[in-house]
């Protein structure tokens, strides 16, 4: 049996599998996963998720590292992380939201993998479903042969578009400010070191909290690039930022360190070399986020050499280091910051040639005094209080400077 549905799922892999239902005219109900669960080996494992109705599925493969991608119609899970935790072929399992209408499930490998099974069947009450995923090892040719194969529409790859209220749209000589929830949907962040708090949650608070702020200023417009716990690509922050015109990008984090007792606050602004491993190591770290969420990697295209470019490149970077200057200077005496608080690496997010950017880390999660403030409703109206004021002196010197 098993060598004649490893057969059959080698030809039908790349299919969509099984009916969409919605409800008429309407908006479909998300799907739930209730339960899961995961045995075997690393030579063969077996993963099982319970649904209350049948899920939609497909599924693909992608390289560096080895993946296998779960993509299915809006889903909440429900289950407790520990019944889907990594082991056997897998080293790393994530799930989650990737826009309003879909969500996937992303496996990592520890060796090459395929599934021999891919399908989904009734309870035996026949009041839900459960979608069964039977992996093996396979060798790297076969596996290089699936990704080859096969094609795809990566849900994450849909239309994004701003948070920005209906009726609120800037008006003409506003200055428009990108404000960056860090993370989302599958891919969760840092998790808290004493609450569990995932970092996708703390940073939309803020954000929130920040843009409401910033939005009381008169002649200040802030949109959110996410307004709701969805997955966006580091590509899309970058293009939404300049899509709307902004003359300012923050983007908000809150990560842990294997260091517990480091705390306090950071900017970061964008560098081609990092001013030390803790900024190094931490971009490394934001960098990988389109690859928990299982996007391909696509390989940029040569830049061309043009001199104006390269002028607003550096212009741009000059705008963010004041920012950053400026941002601290908001900070002193006011809000703990790390020792040398203004660093800089090659973070993708902070890579629009022509918007000033900056990586603001609020504090550690990895710290139970910062995870503390952290998830304070007065200590994040002071922030944003004090983040605002810096944003306007920064404002102020860029017009009288003829920016």
């Amino acid at each position: 049996m098993n060598v004649l549905a490893g057969a059959l799922v080698a030809v039908a892999l790349c299919l969509h599998v099984g009916p969409a239902s919605a409800a008429d005219g309407g908006k479909p109900e998300p799907l739930l996963a209730y339960g899961a669960r995961i045995i075997g080996d690393d030579a063969r494992t077996r993963i099982v998720v319970d649904f209350d109705r049948e899920p939609a599925f497909s599924v693909h493969y992608i390289a560096n590292p080895e993946r296998i991608v779960i993509d299915l119609p809006a889903t909440a899970f429900g289950f407790d992380a520990k019944q889907l935790g990594a082991r056997g072929l897998f080293k790393d399992i994530r799930y989650g939201a990737m826009g309003e209408g879909s969500a996937r499930i992303v496996l990592t490998a520890i060796k090459p993998v395929k599934l021999a099974i891919a399908k989904v069947q009734k309870d035996e009450d026949g009041k839900g479903h459960r979608l069964v995923l039977d992996a093996e090892m396979t060798t790297k040719e076969e596996f290089a042969a699936l990704v080859k194969g096969q094609s795809w529409s990566d849900p994450a790859d849909q239309q994004v578009t701003s948070a920005i209220p209906a009726g609120e749209a800037p008006k003409p000589g506003d200055f428009i400010i990108a404000v960056d929830a860090g993370h989302g949907g599958i891919d969760t962040g840092a998790i808290g070191v004493d609450t569990k708090t995932e970092e996708k949650q703390v940073t939309l608070a803020f954000a929130k909290a920040l843009a409401d702020r910033l939005n009381r200023e008169p002649g200040i417009k802030a949109f959110l690039t996410r307004d709701s716990d969805e997955f966006l690509s580091l590509s899309e922050r970058v293009q939404l930022a300049r899509q709307h015109h902004a003359g300012l990008f923050i983007s908000l984090h809150a990560d842990t360190l294997k260091q517990k007792d480091i705390r306090g606050a950071t900017v970061y602004t964008i560098s081609d070399k990092a001013s030390d491993k803790l900024a190094a190591d931490l971009a490394e770290r934001e960098n990988l986020s389109d690859q928990i969420a299982g996007k391909e990697t696509v390989a940029e295209p040569p830049e061309v050499a043009d001199i104006l470019l390269d002028l607003t490149r550096r212009e741009t970077q000059a705008f963010s280091i004041s920012l950053a200057e400026n941002v601290l200077g908001s900070f002193k005496d006011q809000i703990g910051t790390i020792n040398n608080p203004h660093r800089h690496a090659g973070f993708q997010v902070l890579r629009a040639p022509d918007v000033p950017s900056i990586l603001l880390e609020l504090g550690f999660l990895s710290n139970v005094e910062d995870e503390k403030l952290l998830l304070d409703d007065q200590w994040r109206l002071k922030m944003a209080d004090l983040l605002t004021d810096a944003v306007k002196r920064y404002h102020s010197s860029v017009a009288a400077n003829g920016g």
